[in-house]
């Protein structure tokens, strides 16, 4: 297995590159580098190298890297989930695979059956495992994970993403513009990956990947409401079988249907 390490300044260090602590700390003590060995270097934006180790101690690690090169193991179209989120435990679970499928960003929502919001100290948890996902799937490129924010205001960037003129939205929302809206919902027409593929197609310019969206609900579903809402906004309704899935589950297949190398 090839040992790959996350260093977010790659490019601005590059040649001699000192590994963040915490990965030098894991290169030492856990894979037990030793000088002379040859290991991989990530920025989480798209690029890799190759680097031979010149020194490491407990809590350092020192290399001198290859060229730096652009490598693309992204989907063909990104693919964004807006979730309800699970308990602790099982975000966590979910936010790996994910991760490995090759999502690009998530965004936790507050449903009107949600629980309890993801806190500060469990957003950071799975910004790590986010991290040592991508170190151990062999992907370039971090999936963002956005602060939670309530279903209201998230449908206001919805409706925004499709009219230009009302981009107003503040924050990193505002950017976002969705080719197309789905939202998961018992007995609804099935998720069928070539029809997605098919209405996107040619949406966008060929240098950049057209973005689909995908809102999963919390435990109980999407209320009434919000589901109105989803439809007033454009969603298509898309069903994911016949059995009712849990939240970690159902963001599992929709991204596995979805993030294809089309």
């Amino acid at each position: 297995m090839t040992r790959r390490y996350y260093v977010p300044d790659l490019q601005s260090q590059s040649p001699v590159v000192q590994l963040p602590s915490e990965e030098a700390s894991h290169a030492a003590r856990v894979m037990r580098v030793q000088t002379g060995d040859w290991i991989e270097l990530f920025d989480g934006i798209g690029h890799q190298a190759a680097a031979e180790v010149m020194s490491v101690g407990k809590r350092e690690c020192v290399v001198r890297c290859n060229a730096i090169g652009a490598v693309d193991r992204e989907s063909s179209v990104e693919l964004d989930l807006a979730i309800g989120f699970p308990k602790p435990d099982r975000a966590k679970e979910m936010i790996e695979r994910l991760t490995e499928l090759g999502v690009a960003r998530v965004f936790p929502i507050v449903f009107e059956r949600t629980q309890r919001p993801p806190a500060d100290n469990l957003l950071d948890k799975l910004r790590r495992i986010v991290v040592e996902s991508c170190k151990q799937s062999g992907r370039n490129v971090l999936m963002d994970i956005e602060p939670p924010t309530d279903f209201a205001s998230f449908s206001e960037a919805i409706s925004a993403s499709s009219n230009p003129s009302e981009r107003s939205v503040d924050g990193k929302l505002s950017r976002l513009a969705w080719q197309r809206v789905l939202v998961a919902m018992p007995d609804s027409p099935p998720l069928i990956a070539t029809e997605v593929k098919s209405s996107v197609e040619g949406s966008v310019s060929v240098q950049h990947r057209p973005r689909v969206l995908a809102l999963i609900g919390p435990e109980g579903g999407l209320s009434d409401v919000e589901h109105r809402r989803c439809n007033e906004l454009g969603a298509d309704s898309v069903g994911l079988g016949r059995r009712i899935l849990r939240i970690e589950t159902a963001a599992s297949v929709v991204a596995a249907r979805l993030v294809v190398d089309w």
